[in-house]
């Protein structure tokens, strides 16, 4: 189990990648708006946890389960996002900020159950997903929809 904190550095490069195809330790710091030093300990820490390779001055990979942690931490954030923006009709920026504070607050359990709330209010009850946020299909299929 690792901290909230390495969850968001995770999740920032699994976002790096799909984005740029590779991970810099300079794109990381600059998206999370914090030093190269703090994001060299979270990539040890990382590491040592087996959720990336990395080898210094060299490329940075996500493992399989490095990048399936990071999607699950990233589909909590959208579940909150979603309820925030959609239900509460919050600003798109406020509704961002606030899904990263209070998805950092919450178990995976209580994500599960918002997930379902949202899935109802939203009217998308003929997904097949089941809105678990383990899986990555729940991201497509709740953002395409809502």
């Amino acid at each position: 189990m690792i901290s909230k904190a390495l969850e968001e550095y995770l999740k920032t490069m699994y976002v790096l990648q799909k984005q740029n195809g590779k991970i810099r330790v300079t794109d990381i710091a600059q998206k999370m708006n914090c030093t190269k030093p703090s994001v060299n300990k979270a990539i040890n820490q990382l590491k040592k946890e087996a959720l990336l390779n990395y080898e210094t001055y060299g490329a940075i990979e996500l493992t399989e389960e490095g990048g399936n942690l990071a999607k699950k931490v990233l589909e909590a954030y959208d579940i909150v996002y979603v309820f925030l923006k959609d239900v509460l009709n919050l600003e798109t920026d406020v509704a961002q900020k606030e899904a990263q504070k209070i998805k950092s607050a919450i178990a995976d359990d209580t994500a599960n159950q918002l997930a379902k709330y949202v899935h109802k209010v939203l009217g998308l009850n003929d997904l097949d997903c089941g809105y678990d946020i383990g899986k990555e299909k729940c991201r497509n299929c709740a953002r395409r929809r809502a």
